[in-house]
């Protein structure tokens, strides 16, 4: 794909207005999760009202993000990434101001959805915007983005709801997003007016109905299933889900514009890419939030000391990010393949030696490193074999693996560390068992799709 031509204030203004938008989605993922027990109290919030405060924002911002790649498609990039950070700023305003945590609820559902709107055309504005010397170092840019998103929100928001400036506690933690929006519309006049050189005529309703149904059917059980003890009505919805997704895959099939380009999935190293992805962040955020319920529960520790305990981790992350690209250039897949490894290891690693400081900030500081090096290259790897048409697809894919993989990982280390356990740390044990489990067969999504490729590109 060739990139449009930009002046030179806004080759230099695209990539801060786009990964702002990236910033903030992931940032709002995880922002809520120290603060959670705060939010419970202020608002006289019950055990299910409090879990569908985390799992409104997942529900909302996964289910819409295969048809959003679509409609920019069809409307444009900046308009639809205009569209969703607006709704996602004014949201976030709603929910920080919430009287009571239905209000908090719906802004949190909302603030998900413009996520959704705006999280595709990330990439497609990248795609179709930076020239391809460049590309590597912009998704590298935008991988290093997710890695630091990811784990300022929980150090930023142990922070906040620990000083408690104006009073505010967590609600100043949400606060922090708006100037972001804020600053993002300002400048949005500076990226191209582009949309898919492939642009549909229409967004294939039957298509749009059966993703967004089907999504909404598998998080939401996968999201509060726990916390509700998984009463009959999840494993129906789990069951609808499976039904509706494969209406959804015979669909495409039949569609004559269909949501998903038919050779998106024709290359094996996007196949297994999308594969490596969806599994490694089924143990990312995973991997932080048992940690801080032990922190916090076991130890007694406050939002802030939870918060700080974190910051080698996510200068590890900041770390590797900057390293990923030339990494990735020199060893390709067994760059992610050793990191997903290095990830496991740490995971063993963190409950023998979380009593000993030095030693556990070194194994965070080396998990943080791992995981931005495959956060920020296995975005690069994968887009770089996709094909013209396939892109905006792809823009959809990548973040639905994504977010999938870290509900499922949620739900899944929940259930590991709440198993019956003699002591609190056995209850840890298990936790990141179950991580490191994850990072390993990610490991090895990332080996047999190397091989598969490499089979697939010898001669018969």
């Amino acid at each position: 794909m060739s990139a449009v031509r930009l002046s030179p204030p806004s080759q230099r203004l695209l990539l801060p207005i786009v990964l702002s938008g990236t910033f903030v989605q992931l940032f709002s993922v995880t922002v809520v999760q120290v603060g959670v027990v705060d939010v419970q109290r202020d608002l006289s919030a019950g055990a299910a009202e409090t879990q569908l405060v985390l799992a409104a924002y997942t529900l909302t911002y996964a289910c819409s993000l295969i048809v959003s790649a679509r409609l920019g498609d069809k409307h444009g990039y900046r308009r639809m990434f205009v569209a969703g950070m607006a709704l996602f700023t004014a949201a976030s305003i709603g929910a920080a101001a919430a009287p009571d945590v239905w209000v908090l609820i719906a802004g949190r559902a909302l603030q998900g959805f413009g996520s959704g709107l705006m999280a595709p055309q990330i990439l497609s504005i990248i795609q179709s915007a930076v020239p391809a010397n460049r590309r590597p170092a912009a998704l590298s840019a935008f991988g290093g983005t997710m890695a630091a998103a990811s784990l300022a929100g929980p150090v930023l928001g142990g922070v906040l709801t620990q000083l408690d400036p104006l009073g505010l506690g967590w609600r100043a933690a949400m606060l922090l997003v708006v100037p972001v929006g804020i600053a993002a519309l300002a400048l949005s006049p500076a990226l191209p007016s582009v949309h898919s050189e492939h642009k549909p005529q229409r967004v294939d309703p039957v298509g749009a109905t059966l993703s967004l149904l089907g999504c909404a059917l598998l998080v939401f059980p996968l999201a509060m299933g726990r916390e509700t003890g998984w009463p009959p009505w999840t494993w129906a919805s789990l069951a609808l889900a499976v039904l509706s997704l494969t209406g959804f895959v015979v669909s495409q099939r039949r569609a004559a514009e269909p949501l998903i380009q038919p050779s998106t999935l024709a290359e094996p190293a996007t196949r297994w890419g999308l594969a490596a992805v969806l599994v490694f962040n089924a143990g990312v955020p995973s991997f932080t939030l048992p940690l801080s319920m032990h922190l916090q529960g076991a130890k007694g520790w406050s939002p802030l000391e939870t918060g700080l305990s974190l910051t080698p981790y996510a200068v590890g992350a900041l770390a590797g990010s900057r390293i990923a690209n030339r990494l990735g250039k020199r060893f390709g897949h067994r760059a992610l393949a050793a990191s997903s490894l290095a990830m496991g290891l740490v995971s063993i690693a963190v409950p023998v030696v979380i009593d000993l400081f030095w030693l556990y900030w070194l194994a965070l500081c080396v998990g943080g490193v791992a995981f931005g090096v495959f956060t920020a290259s296995a975005f690069t790897q994968i887009i770089a074999r996709v094909r013209p048409e396939a892109a905006a697809s792809v823009s959809g894919l990548l973040p639905a693996a994504q977010q999938l993989g870290g509900t499922l990982g949620v739900t899944f280390a929940g259930i590991a560390y709440t198993a019956p356990a003699a002591t609190a740390s056995g209850a840890l044990w298990h936790a990141m068992t179950y991580e490191a489990a994850a990072f390993a067969f990610a490991a090895l999504c990332t080996i047999g799709g190397q091989r598969k490729v490499a089979r697939s590109a010898v001669p018969s």
